[in-house]
């Protein structure tokens, strides 16, 4: 099992990318979070099988239709997070 933080920014907030993330995480058997920031970023915490996880980013990196990803980082998670999740839930904007 591996974990990611990622952050995702662009056009990603008000088109409907962290439903469309928590759709493809749960269909891959990720779990973790996602949320929006102040700055306009997505921001996640992925946790699952290897290949699940590289092909969630994957799939992050283009986002829903409506979506325009200008940078996707990948980071190990921040310490303060750093657990076993057991699902994929939608955290509450920072």
């Amino acid at each position: 099992m591996v974990t990611r933080q990622i952050r995702v920014s662009g056009r990603v907030q008000g088109i409907g990318y962290r439903d469309a993330l928590c759709r493809e995480a749960e269909q891959r058997g990720v779990t973790g979070w996602v949320r929006n920031r102040s700055d306009g970023s997505v921001e996640a915490l992925l946790q699952g099988a290897e290949e699940a996880v590289s092909a969630l980013i994957a799939w992050a990196r283009k986002g829903p239709p409506a979506a325009h990803v200008k940078e996707l980082n990948t980071e190990s998670p921040a310490r303060e997070f750093a657990r076993d999740y057991r699902s994929f839930e939608r955290w509450p904007s920072t």
